[in-house]
This record gives structure tokens, sequence and C-alpha cells, in this order.
């Protein structure tokens, strides 16, 4: 403290960079926590619209509304609406690619000999279980994921070939090995009609309810897989013995 020319007293107040720049653990933690539900809410509310509306009819000032939040909020999270929706796709592809993945892994290092079926309840389980969990809320990214995989636009493609094809290719050798002569092409139409009827059942429709009367029922999972994986797996075996010599 010193006293100036006027008498007026100066309190000199020193503050050192780490009052600044490190607040304490608690305070750090709810910053992060709030910046995350934000985050989680502008995905939500984007994976709604765009199932509904579709990419192009999609605004980020929709978005923006939806999620209850600033559209500079969105812009500093996502920076554009193309990477909003790749943010989408990705959040809920990882999470069942992983499991997929790490079961996997965990079959061949477990197993001697993988069947078939096994590696097929493998590559379907995760997808219908995911599936089925994020439709008691909605059936949204059951459409986005069907749309993005089944569409030839230059961004499906892209985001399919990121988040879709590095696992698609390590199932298509899992097939290739435990079905013996299957070969590489017919390897890869076996993954795709298999993952095919995964993506359908991934959400609840209540159409198999309609059809059957009631008899089947699109919510009971294990009834569905214990049904899809003989399926799949026998249709698989069948493929390996067709012979098709394209016309010259």
């Amino acid at each position: 403290m010193d006293v100036s020319e006027w008498g007026i007293v100066r309190v000199r107040h020193s503050f050192r960079k780490s009052d600044v720049q490190n607040p304490p653990p608690h305070q750090l933690a709810a910053k992060n926590h709030r910046r995350e539900e934000k985050r989680k809410f502008i995905l939500d509310a984007a994976e709604r619209l765009f199932a509904r509306s579709g990419y192009e009819g999609t605004g980020m000032r929709q978005i923006s509304v939806a999620a209850g939040v600033a559209q500079a909020l969105i812009h500093y999270h996502f920076d554009t609406k193309q990477r909003l929706f790749e943010a989408v796709v990705a959040r809920r592809s990882r999470e069942i690619n992983q499991l997929r993945e790490q079961r996997l892994v965990a079959l061949f290092y477990d197993t001697d000999n993988p069947t078939i079926e096994q590696v097929s309840d493998v590559l379907l389980r995760p997808t219908i279980e995911v599936g089925h969990r994020i439709a008691r809320s909605s059936n949204d990214f059951a459409r986005i994921l069907v749309s993005t995989a089944t569409s030839a636009d230059q961004q499906s493609v892209d985001l399919a070939s990121r988040y879709f094809d590095p696992i698609a290719r390590k199932f298509i050798e899992a097939y290739e090995k435990t079905v013996p002569g299957l070969g590489h092409e017919n390897a890869v139409w076996a993954y795709l009609f298999a993952i095919g009827v995964g993506m359908t059942m991934m959400a609840q429709t209540g159409r198999p309810q309609r059809l059957s009367g009631g008899l089947c029922d699109d919510t009971d999972v294990e009834a569905m897989l214990a049904r899809i994986i003989p399926f799949i797996s026998a249709g698989i075996l069948a493929v390996k013995n067709v012979e098709y010599y394209p016309k010259p």
C-alpha cells in the first residue's frame, strides 16, 4: 500500500495466474457438465429434426429453438450444419460399433472355432439392442442410419465410409473365416444382407404386431434375435453355393 501525491491510498494486489486460469475442481467440473449437457441438448434436437425433416429441410435456427440454446452456441460447438449432422451420426454409430468390435475380438479370442451363428449374433445384437434402447424415446436415429447407409449422395457416402465401412470389413473377414469356401464376394453380400435386416429391426414400429394379430412383438429383442440369427446364417450358407456367371 502506498499514498499518492493527493493523499489517496493505493492498494496494490497481485493476482497469481493460477487464480484466474485454474478455478477450483468443483467449479470446473460443474462448468464441464453444463457444457456437455447443452451439447447433448443440441445433438438430441438435431437428431429429431434431421430424422423428421431431412438434412436439407432442417435449419440451424430450427435446431437452436428446439434445443433451447442460442444459435451461436451451436456454431461454437459444431461450426456448420454439415459437421453437426456428422456428429449426430457419429454419436450413436460409435456406441454400436464399439460394442460390435469388442464382442468380435472377444469371440475370436475366447473361441477356437467361432460359428456363423455367433458372428451373426455379435453383428446384429448391438444394432438391435442399442436401437431399441434409443427407440424408447423415438425411432429418429434408426431413420437417419438407414437413410445414410442406403443413400448415394456424396455426404452419405463419406459418412458411411468413415463410420460404417471399417467395422463392416471386419465382419466380412469374420464371415470368410467362419464359412470355408464362402469367398470374399459372397462374404460382402452376406454382410450387406445381414446388416440390412438389422437396420430394419432397429426401430419399434408395431408392424409385426399388426401383421400377426399380436403374435409377434417387435419390442422383444430376444424373440427377434432367436429368429433372425438362424435366418441370416442359413441364408449365408445358401449364398455360398450360388454359382453366378455374369453375361459377357
